[in-house]
């Protein structure tokens, strides 16, 4: 498969900024995350949960691939052919990379509350993952949460992550 860097940048209070830089694909322009977490923003924990579970076709495995994901090409002409292509393949996913946004989202749900109860920023897991079996892959997928947790909460505003898929 082939190579591409993601660097995470972090933003004042829980905001951050996403660049990919990859070898298949128009260049991408980065993006504004959708923050909400001091120690693992969303899309930092879904590389994580991705790259632990060996998902393929989940956000960064397209992306890797060459699709434009939730990102635009960074050249105007080749956004312009994005737009429509987009528009013309929005109900061509196939079953496999349905199944694999799922299962990304559905460990991700899973990882984060486990994770926090463990460091001490939750005192119970949700209902919704109280209720659930808990598959073996949390634990690893927690352990790479420890990685990268402090290392992002301690970094300053314009600091930076950067992770190779």
């Amino acid at each position: 498969m082939p190579g591409m860097r993601v660097v995470f940048t972090k933003g004042p209070g829980t905001s951050y900024d996403i660049a990919v830089y990859r070898e298949t694909g128009a260049a991408l322009a980065p993006r504004n995350g959708p923050g909400g977490h001091p120690y693992l923003p969303h899309d930092l924990v879904h590389f994580l949960v991705e790259a632990e579970a060996g998902i393929e076709l989940g956000v960064y495995g397209r992306l890797a691939a060459g699709d434009n994901g939730l990102f635009w090409p960074a050249d105007p002409a080749e956004r312009a052919k994005a737009a429509r292509r987009r528009k013309s393949k929005r109900a061509q996913s196939s079953p496999q990379a349905k199944a694999d946004m799922a299962r990304s989202e559905k460990l991700a749900g899973i990882a984060l509350p486990v994770w926090e109860v463990q460091r001490g920023h939750a005192q119970e897991l949700p209902a919704y993952v109280a209720r659930e079996e808990i598959p073996p892959v949390i634990g690893r997928i927690v352990s790479r949460f420890d990685e990268y947790a402090d290392r992002w909460h301690t970094l300053p505003v314009g600091g930076s992550l950067t992770l190779t898929w």
